[in-house]
C-alpha cells in the first residue's frame, strides 16, 4: 500500500544537538469521507509547528485507500510533546475528530536525529 509523507517542517529546535523524542500517530478513521478534514486540520497545526517551543520537526503522512493518517513528530523532550498535546489548536481538533476512528501513538528516545533513520523505523510501524 502507498504511502505518502509531506516535506519535513522544521521546528524551531531544528538543527540543535542532543537527543530527541519521536512520536508516530497513527489515526485509523472509521470513514474515507473524514480523510480530508483530518488532512486539512493537520496542515493547519503544521502551520503553527515553527512557533511550538520544543518542536525539532516533523511530516505528515496519509495511507487513503486504508483510510489512514498522522504524523511523525520529533521533539526535544517529553515536556515539549506533552505542550503540543495540551495546546488549544490540537485539542479542538482531538474533540472535532473523537469517535470517528482508533488513535494509536508510539515514542522512541534517540541520542541524535537522523531523518533517513527516523523515517525508516516509523515508515515500518505505519506499514504493519
Amino acid at each position: 500500500m502507498k504511502l505518502l509523507r509531506s516535506p519535513w517542517t522544521p521546528g524551531p529546535d531544528h538543527g540543535r544537538d542532543g537527543s530527541v523524542l519521536v512520536s508516530v500517530t497513527d489515526f485509523r478513521l472509521d470513514r474515507v469521507m473524514d480523510l480530508p478534514g483530518v488532512h486539512r486540520a493537520a496542515r493547519q497545526l503544521a502551520n503553527g509547528w515553527p512557533e511550538l517551543e520544543g518542536a525539532y520537526g516533523m511530516w505528515l503522512w496519509a495511507r487513503p485507500v486504508a483510510r489512514r493518517c498522522g504524523a511523525v513528530a520529533v521533539w526535544r523532550n517529553e515536556a515539549a510533546l506533552n505542550r503540543f498535546i495540551a495546546w488549544r489548536p490540537h485539542v479542538e481538533i482531538m474533540r472535532a475528530y473523537r469517535g470517528r476512528g482508533a488513535l494509536t501513538s508510539t515514542t522512541w528516545r534517540s541520542d541524535v536525529f537522523d531523518p533517513a533513520e527516523t523515517w525508516a523505523r516509523a515508515r515500518a510501524c505505519l506499514l504493519t
